[in-house]
């Protein structure tokens, strides 16, 4: 089996550098249903992976000038209180009790259904987005404050529970607050706001002993070169179609969970 690993990394980032949505979405079910680690063992691994995947896409969106860095802040001040909260709370239920697997399971299957939705929805609003210049400097209103800080609330507890969300519904999230941002823009910046949620998640897991390491390094030794892979050929393949299929799957795995 441990070849599958690497193999599977290449194949879930070869799909990522596709459509750019997050690997957690994919990588944590296919972890459970079939490789059979338990849910908290796949979230715990999958949350070091996508911060070791998205610190290097952070480094290259910060070369291009796609970050927002203010909103980053606003989501953070959201989201890390909120990852650290629900850490507390899965440490005192502790990884080996049934109602800890049990959340788990639930809210991985509601997150890939939100998934789902969310990879349909955002075709409509990047399409309207596409054709924008960068705009930098722009005034934060204190209303789109206060429900980006909300934003990142939710995706705290979201992700440090099933680590699904960060990417999808991140960036629908950002569609919807900053329609005056362009798609590059609302990418790197949700890229960046990954990166210290995802880290603070893993390693809650990691202090849980819901980490597996071997199987980390295994997956990262295909996903790079994966994601790499999949960059390029997203010019030549229709994102539509793989985004419908994407929204297809994970609306099917999310409901299997769930049920």
């Amino acid at each position: 089996m441990d070849w599958l690993y690497p193999l599977s990394g290449l194949l879930v980032g070869v799909i990522v550098g596709l459509t750019g949505v997050g690997g957690g979405s994919l990588m944590t079910p296919l972890l459970v249903l079939g490789f059979g680690f338990s849910p908290a063992t796949a979230v715990g691994t999958d949350l070091l992976y996508a911060a070791f995947t998205k610190a290097g896409g952070t480094v290259a969106h910060q070369k291009k000038s796609n970050i927002d860095w203010r909103i980053v802040g606003l989501l953070g001040a959201g989201s890390v209180p909120a990852a650290l909260v629900t850490l507390y709370v899965l440490h005192r239920l502790g990884p080996a009790s049934a109602h800890f697997n049990s959340i788990v399971m639930s809210t991985l299957g509601v997150a890939l259904i939100l998934t789902a939705l969310s990879i349909i929805l955002r075709g409509l609003f990047q399409s309207s987005a596409r054709s924008r210049e960068i705009v930098v400097n722009t005034t934060i209103s204190t209303q789109a404050a206060v429900n980006t800080v909300i934003v990142g609330l939710l995706l705290g507890v979201l992700v440090t529970v099933s680590s699904v969300g960060a990417g999808a519904l991140g960036t629908l999230a950002l569609f919807i607050l900053y329609p005056r941002l362009s798609t590059r823009q609302v990418v790197g910046t949700d890229i960046a706001h990954a990166v210290p949620l995802t880290l603070i998640g893993g390693l809650g897991h990691a202090a849980l002993g819901t980490v597996n390491y071997a199987l980390l390094g295994s997956l990262l030794l295909g996903s790079l070169p994966g994601i790499w892979i999949g960059s390029h050929l997203s010019s030549h393949i229709p994102e539509r179609v793989l985004r419908s299929l994407l929204a297809t799957m994970l609306l099917i795995i999310g409901g299997k969970f769930v049920l």
